[in-house]
């Protein structure tokens, strides 16, 4: 692992002061390319990701997730489902209660930490109403949205929250 990419790791932070200004040419589809090459179980890639610019869907987004309005502040908006049944085709029950979560999980982590390494702010909001993100977007049945991701520029937090310790994250066995 380079030196680049473990600073980007370590220098991720949630944002929730966006700007609106737009994202530099071409940064939209490199966001896009590495949330797409994200690792998932036997590579069933059981995701769809909805990626909103509209304006009124964003602070449908925004409404959806209890108020929290730099959703509809950010420049772009990524709703990450996952497809229980896709996993499930494979791994019956795991599948469709886990491994789904997992790759949707991985999939998040890739787009945060490339937004992250283009100089933008993004945000895991994972507390929303799945129904009404659902239906801000007239996400089929088949697909859960499980992560609202705003990306943009904005101001970033220049401290880290805290963590904790490695002794109490870390066990030797």
């Amino acid at each position: 692992m380079s030196k680049t990419a473990i600073d980007t790791i370590l220098n991720r932070h949630s944002c929730r002061d966006f700007n609106g200004k737009p994202l530099k040419k071409g940064d939209l589809e490199t966001l896009t390319e590495c949330a797409r090459q994200a690792p998932s179980a036997g590579n069933m890639q059981p995701w769809h990701c909805y990626v909103v610019t509209d304006q009124a869907a964003k602070e449908r987004l925004a409404a959806a997730a209890y108020g929290q309005s730099f959703v509809a502040a950010a420049t772009v908006v990524f709703v990450v489902c996952g497809d229980p049944d896709k996993s499930a085709a494979r791994y019956a029950k795991r599948g469709s209660t886990l491994y789904y979560i997992q790759d949707t999980a991985a999939m998040v982590e890739n787009l945060l930490l490339a937004a992250t390494a283009l100089d933008y702010g993004s945000c895991w909001v994972g507390a929303f109403d799945e129904a009404m993100a659902t239906n801000a977007l007239s996400i089929p049945t088949n697909l859960r949205p499980l992560a609202i991701i705003p990306v943009g520029p904005g101001k970033i937090p220049t401290t880290g929250t805290q963590r904790k310790s490695k002794e109490e994250v870390f066990e030797a066995v």
